[in-house]
């Protein structure tokens, strides 16, 4: 916490302002390392849960959360950059009366949160979160809802990342699999995930007419992770054709170049074996 002068007035207009400070000169070094704009935004709650697909919610009650997890709001202003930093001087009168009120000791009360996996998001406090931070403190009392979705919130660190998760959702709406299955299926590139959706659905109406009969999309995606993507997989991994991809980015690769080289949607060792020869 900072130093205490014994002029409490004066003390909380010093934190004010030297967080202040820290918010211009963190976005100074951004810009200067050449990091994305969204890096140090506040990450929207709205644009999270439509990106993931809301499941549900439950109120966990009254906890003790870690301000590191605290990265987004459901407020649509922009007063406070990522780590409650502020943004501007619109915040200063009622931030410092109750930066005051906590130094003279009174009580303040808890803040209410949403929670996304590890994330969690103000619904109400940010000043307290702001003032929180400012005085150096790790941990703040809140109330917690959490939200649960169908996609995991792991990895997201930034805005951008929100467009790999929203079509991660939009895949599994195409390619209903069981969540291991998923935790198979990994890309960097999020447009990747459409592709994959395609080449299912493509595989999936081969299937079909091969059988000449229907099959619904939990069907489909389930043979074709079980006799398609798992056998090639292993068979890539046989050839030490993986590399530094994922192996569904190693699979989306070969599959691709298979059928430019040979206008097959076969697999076999001497299809791997020439496609070894050929991908990079």
């Amino acid at each position: 916490m900072p130093a205490d002068t014994g002029f409490p007035r004066a003390d909380v207009e010093n934190d004010f302002q030297r967080a202040r400070r820290r918010q211009t000169l963190a976005r100074l070094a951004h810009w200067l390392r050449r990091e994305p704009d969204d890096v140090n935004l506040i990450m929207p709650f709205d644009e999270v849960v439509a990106a993931l697909g809301m499941r549900g919610e439950r109120r966990l009650g009254l906890q003790n959360i870690r301000l590191d997890t605290i990265v987004g709001t459901l407020d649509s202003s922009r007063d406070f950059d990522r780590r409650f930093r502020p943004t501007n001087g619109r915040v200063r009168e009622r931030w410092e009366r109750l930066a005051l009120a906590q130094r003279r000791g009174e009580s303040i009360p808890p803040i209410d949160v949403y929670r996304i996996g590890d994330l969690h998001f103000v619904q109400d406090g940010h000043h307290r979160v702001s003032i929180a931070i400012a005085t150096g403190a790790t941990t703040i009392d809140a109330y917690v809802t959490e939200v649960l979705t169908t996609v995991s919130a792991a990895g997201i660190r930034r805005r951008g990342d929100l467009l790999v998760k929203d079509y991660e959702r939009l895949f599994r709406s195409r390619v209903p699999l069981p969540e291991q299955a998923y935790a198979k299926i990994t890309f960097s590139d999020p447009w990747s995930y459409a592709e994959l959706g395609e080449a299912v659905e493509a595989w999936g109406y081969r299937c079909m007419q091969d059988k000449h009969r229907f099959m619904d999309r939990g069907e489909i995606a389930s043979q074709w992770f079980a006799e398609e993507y798992r056998p090639v997989v292993r068979m890539l991994r046989a050839a030490d054709m993986i590399g530094s991809r994922t192996e569904a980015e190693a699979y989306m690769r070969v599959a691709a170049e298979r059928y430019r080289l040979i206008r097959t949607h076969e697999w076999n060792d001497e299809i791997i074996e020439r496609l070894r020869r050929t991908v990079r």
